[in-house]
C-alpha cells in the first residue's frame, strides 16, 4: 500500500536531481569566487538537492490528494443522499469521481478501487478508512474517518457529516488559495533575489575582473564567504516566512 507521507525520486531520478544539484553549486561558487578547488569543495552541496525534490513533489502530492479528497466528499453526498447504503456507495464512488476528476492516474481512484476490492473481500470499511487517512497524512481524512466511525456506531446523519467535512476542506482550500495568490508574486521577487548576487557577480568578473581582483585576496575572502552566508540565510529566512500554513 502506498504510503503518501513519502515520496521517493527513485535510483535514477535521485541520480539525475543529484547532478543536476551538484552542476548548480558548482557553477554559483565558481561565479563567487573564481576558484576551481572552492567550487569542486562546493559541488557536493548539491547532493541535498534530491531531498528538497522530494519534499516539494510530496507537498505538491498533499495538495492533489486534498483536493480530490474533497470532490470524493461531495460525491459521496450525493450518493448517500440519492438512498444508497455507505457500502454500496463506496462501491459506486470510483465512477463518480472518476468523471469529476478526468483523471485515471489519481492517486484517489487508485485508493477507491482498493477500497472497493477490499470491501467484496468482506473487510470493515471504518478500518479500511482508518488506513487510507493513516497513510495519506491528511488531516481532513483522519477527522472524516473518525466521525465516519462515531456515526456509524451511534447512528448518525452519515449524509450531513459527509456534507459538513466537505464543505470545511473547501473553505479552507478557497483560504489557503486566496493566500497563494497573494504570495505568488512575493515568492517570484524572492527567487529573482537569490539569483541576481550570482549573476551580478559573475557579469563583473567577466566584464571587469581587475575591479573584483581585491576580493580574492586577503581579508577578501573572508569578507566574500560572510556576505554568501548572509544570502544563504537570507533566502532560507524568505522559504521559511512564506510558508504559511492554514
Amino acid at each position: 500500500m502506498t504510503d503518501y507521507t513519502r515520496y521517493d525520486l527513485g535510483p535514477q531520478r535521485r541520480l539525475l536531481a543529484g547532478a543536476a544539484g551538484c552542476a548548480l553549486c558548482f557553477a554559483a561558487a565558481w561565479l563567487v569566487f573564481r576558484q576551481p578547488i572552492v567550487a569542486v569543495l562546493a559541488a557536493p552541496a548539491g547532493l541535498w538537492f534530491p531531498r528538497l525534490l522530494e519534499a516539494h513533489m510530496l507537498q505538491r502530492r498533499r495538495e492533489r490528494l486534498r483536493l480530490h479528497f474533497k470532490e470524493m466528499l461531495h460525491a459521496l453526498a450525493s450518493l448517500l443522499a440519492s438512498g444508497r447504503s455507505v457500502e454500496n456507495a463506496f462501491l459506486a464512488l470510483e465512477r463518480d469521481v472518476a468523471m469529476m476528476l478526468a483523471d485515471d492516474r489519481s492517486e484517489l481512484l487508485r485508493e477507491l478501487r482498493v477500497i472497493a476490492n477490499r470491501l467484496r473481500n468482506g473487510e470493515s470499511l471504518e478500518l479500511l478508512l482508518d488506513d487510507f487517512a493513516r497513510r495519506s497524512g491528511l488531516e481532513e481524512a483522519r477527522s472524516f474517518a473518525e466521525a465516519f466511525g462515531v456515526c456509524k456506531r451511534a447512528g448518525g446523519d452519515m449524509v450531513g457529516i459527509v456534507r459538513s467535512t466537505a464543505r470545511l476542506i473547501g473553505e479552507k482550500l478557497e483560504t489557503e488559495l486566496e493566500i497563494s495568490v497573494m504570495l505568488a508574486r512575493k515568492k517570484f521577487e524572492s527567487r529573482i533575489m537569490m539569483v541576481m548576487p550570482f549573476a551580478f557577480v559573475g557579469a563583473i568578473g567577466f566584464i571587469a575582473p581587475d575591479y573584483m581582483a581585491p576580493l580574492y585576496k586577503g581579508a577578501g575572502w573572508l569578507l566574500v564567504s560572510a556576505c554568501l552566508i548572509l544570502l544563504l540565510l537570507c533566502c532560507w529566512w524568505m522559504q521559511r516566512i512564506m510558508r504559511i500554513e492554514v
